[in-house]
């Protein structure tokens, strides 16, 4: 099995299981599926992410950054997100940053009033 199919069955089953009626309101204290529309392709895509709050903002640290391409549909001015959060789905803009050690941070800003994703 080479490694993007075993990405891939990982995401599938995090997936599964944040939507899960007894596991999920657990596993959703950590991990939020996005959604997005590739740059290039125009697609949708979606992956399961680890997310953590940061004031009004949500932040989504990439681990293996260069391993991975959905956070380059984010760089530079950013783009359009959704979030599966726990009350509901909620859309934002995303800004992806790669610091000096080669870190790469997401950071969501959501859309509208009410917008402080604490209180979600």
């Amino acid at each position: 099995m080479d490694a993007k199919s075993m990405v891939n069955g990982f995401n599938s089953v995090i997936m599964r299981l944040t939507r899960a009626p007894l596991l999920g309101p657990m596993m959703r204290k950590g991990f939020v599926e996005i959604a997005y529309v590739g740059r290039r392709s125009g697609k949708t895509f979606t992956t399961p992410v680890n997310y953590r709050h940061s004031g009004e903002s949500i932040l989504i640290g990439v681990a293996m950054p260069d391993r991975k391409n959905w956070w380059r549909n984010f760089t530079g001015d950013g783009g359009p997100i959704t979030l599966r959060l726990p009350g509901g789905d909620r859309t934002g803009h995303a800004v992806a940053v790669r610091d000096e050690r080669g870190r790469v941070t997401v950071r969501v800003r959501l859309d509208g009033p009410g917008a402080d994703p604490a209180a979600n």
